[in-house]
């Protein structure tokens, strides 16, 4: 599934994280991508659920996806995609910064290894 993404020109500005979500679905659905967002998955705790998340993207049914606009990535957004991808069960997730100049160094890859 190797894709080049040319998400650029038209949003070289910074703005809130939910315009670029709505951006990245109209790519993904102009691709014929499947994904769902504002995705609610429960938080556990020793097993029992404590409370609701909600995570950015799930790109079928397979990758996590959390988008910011920041600075610099710090250890929480990391963190807060390896809670996203233990409460789905999943282990490939994407947190993507729109607030660089140059998107693919915005991009950090975060697997979670069992």
């Amino acid at each position: 599934m190797a894709r080049r993404w040319k998400f650029t020109a038209p949003l070289v500005l910074v703005f809130l994280e939910s315009i670029y979500e709505e951006a990245l679905c109209f790519e993904l659905k102009r691709r014929d991508i499947s994904f769902e967002k504002q995705v609610e998955v429960s938080i556990k705790y020793k097993g029992q659920a404590v409370r609701k998340g909600r995570l950015d993207l799930l790109i079928d049914k397979k990758l996590v996806v959390e988008l910011k606009t920041v600075e610099n990535f710090a250890p929480i957004h990391q963190a807060q995609v390896i809670s996203y991808l233990k409460a789905t069960d999943l282990n490939l997730g994407l947190l993507i910064n729109f607030k660089v100049s140059l998107l693919k160094n915005g991009i950090k890859r975060v697997i979670l290894s069992s």
